[in-house]
């Protein structure tokens, strides 16, 4: 009897052990060899050769200081998700970009021509591609310290619009960001996924999936509070009526530019500055990128473009002052 009760134990221990086992290695597979497809898109993509050493602030910085607002772990979407059908509504009319939802979302490429008022937007990009070449090491950083750090000590006003996938990976900068009372926070998509066909090449969001993208955007960035708007940028600048169709739920106003700078994959600072100070007028929209290593020389650019908006007598502003202007 005894024998046979320490021959089901013996059974079951290994029954057991070799479960664990596969548990682990499925766990290993899946978490140690995913496969990223690399994009080759003119805007969101890709790496530009390294120039100078880089550090990136993402996820591995914010365990000491808290990680993302509301005590949520980095990387997580510090909100309810939405069910199929169910779009979250603005928090209040009165943040900047607010439409009726249900309307076609207005296009805006600058605003009024009087005044001094420019805005200087950045975008932060991220995308599958971009975070496996970080993972892979062949990227640094896709957050540039250098130019956040420059307008904040020159008090410069500046809006930011974010991918959901930057936000994630990089939780305490955005906490920056959005703690500074001169930046805008808007919604540049959850993935930089495009939403027309022929967009530099960057992979098509399915048009079902349109609408939740961009408001599981909003819901991602509004924890973290500051000056939240309803501006949302297209990846490229690229749409069609049936990309604005989709976004009329959400109620929101859609920002191209007027002005922009070409820094994705500039390998010199002077081309940035010409392109912008030989079209910058006032009410301009300047298109500019946050993602140091598919942008490496904005933050070389920017003192220069600074300047030389102020030898114009042209004044940066926050997008919504800009288009309020006049």
């Amino acid at each position: 009897m005894l024998a046979k009760i320490f021959r089901v134990s013996l059974v079951a221990v290994t029954a057991a052990a070799l479960v664990g086992a596969l548990v682990l290695v499925l766990t290993v597979v899946r978490n140690g060899t995913t496969s990223v497809r690399e994009d080759t898109a003119a805007v969101g993509n890709g790496t530009a050769p390294a120039t100078r050493p880089r550090t990136d602030p993402g996820p591995a910085t914010t365990a000491a200081t808290g990680g993302t607002p509301g005590g949520q772990r980095p990387g997580t979407v510090p909100s309810t998700p939405t069910r199929s059908g169910d779009i979250s509504r603005p928090m209040g009319t009165d943040r900047p970009g607010t439409t009726r939802p249900g309307t076609r979302p207005p296009v805006v490429a600058h605003g009024p021509r009087t005044g001094n008022l420019v805005a200087l937007t950045f975008d932060a990009d991220m995308t599958d591609a971009m975070l496996g070449n970080l993972r892979a090491g062949r990227a640094r950083s896709y957050a540039n310290l250098r130019v956040v750090d420059l307008l904040e000590r020159e008090r410069v006003p500046a809006t930011f619009f974010l991918t959901g996938k930057w936000v994630e990976r990089y939780p305490e900068l955005t906490r920056r960001l959005a703690g500074n009372p001169r930046f805008e926070l808007a919604n540049h998509t959850y993935g930089h996924l495009a939403f027309t066909r022929d967009c530099y090449g960057l992979p098509r969001l399915p048009a079902a999936r349109m609408t939740e993208d961009v408001d599981r955007t909003f819901r991602l960035i509004e924890p973290y509070g500051g000056r939240q708007t309803r501006y949302f940028r297209f990846p490229g600048l690229c749409h069609d009526p049936a990309a604005l169709a989709a976004l009329a739920p959400l109620g929101l106003t859609v920002v191209d530019g007027d002005v922009v700078s070409g820094d994705p994959f500039a390998t010199a600072w002077r081309p940035i500055v010409r392109a912008v100070l030989s079209k910058v007028r006032p009410g301009s929209i300047v298109v500019l990128h946050v993602t140091e290593e598919n942008a490496a020389m904005t933050d070389e650019a920017l003192p220069h473009i600074l300047a030389g908006l102020r030898d114009r007598g042209l004044r940066p502003a926050p997008l919504s002052e800009v288009l309020a202007d006049g």
